[in-house]
């Protein structure tokens, strides 16, 4: 991979935008890359964590010019294809089974908002700045728009995305989309941080509590659902880990993944 750089430290994963030149723009290699890296790593049983972060000045300026002048000239067919590679690669960070902490250490536009909207967890940078730009150029953020919505709120989508207004990262925390702002000294501390409280849990009750938010979201409570759910806890009371978990806990001791 060239548009990505990944490294793997024991059960978390790093997954590191690296086009600092081009203020991690995506273009069609970036775009490629991001979905096989997290198709790839969500379906590594040893991973518990993967942190999302950028190089440069920049997390994401959205869509690269080079990019952008090649679209011009397409049709809509073509214009679908390639739409379609991006709203994949969302899903593809989405669906990772594995929770993703969003590291941002500087500027998100655009796309880039989507993938921020796609982690679990969110850590930016006092100084980052947060626009949907694209009606700027005439355009809609359509493939982001059902995370960046979820995220966000449909109240805030709806002025956020017809004005294309700039948003500091304590507004973006303040209406959801971000969870912590911290200076730029203290960004790496309060992401190890989130790491640690997540690999300090049952791996499968992470993955599970995780899919549980996605499942439950939005539904209407109904005796089908509430079925669902005690049988979610059910499972995962006579799993081994569960049973493991609380037979630790009453003996306070430590459970085989704290080892």
């Amino acid at each position: 991979m060239t548009a990505l750089h990944i490294q793997t430290n024991g059960p978390v994963a790093r997954v590191t935008l690296n086009r600092p030149e081009v203020r991690n723009a995506f273009n069609e290699g970036l775009i490629a890359e991001l979905t096989a890296a997290f198709t790839e790593l969500g379906q590594r049983s040893d991973l518990r964590a993967i942190v999302l972060a950028a190089e440069g000045k920049a997390f994401c300026a959205g869509a690269d010019l080079n990019w952008m002048k090649a679209m011009a000239g397409y049709s809509w067919d073509e214009n679908h294809v390639d739409a379609t590679r991006l709203a994949d690669m969302l899903w593809a960070l989405y669906s990772c089974p594995v929770p993703v902490v969003a590291r941002v250490q500087g500027d998100v536009y655009a796309g880039g908002v989507g993938l921020v909207a796609c982690a679990d967890i969110v850590v930016a940078v006092d100084a980052a700045g947060f626009c949907l730009s694209e009606a700027k150029l005439g355009l809609l953020p359509a493939t982001i728009g059902p995370y960046v919505v979820k995220a966000l709120s449909e109240q805030a989508s709806r002025r956020y995305f017809v004005t294309a207004e700039r948003f500091t990262a304590a507004e973006a925390k303040r209406l959801g989309l971000v969870h912590e702002v911290v200076a730029a000294d203290a960004l790496d501390a309060k992401v190890d941080e989130l790491v640690a409280a997540i690999t300090a849990n049952g791996p499968a009750a992470v993955r599970a509590c995780k899919q549980l938010v996605k499942d439950v979201a939005g539904r209407e409570i109904t005796p089908a659902l509430r079925d669902d759910t005690a049988r979610r806890i059910a499972d995962i009371r006579a799993s081994t880990e569960g049973c493991e978990g609380v037979r630790s806990f009453l003996n306070k001791s430590k459970p085989s993944w704290l080892a």
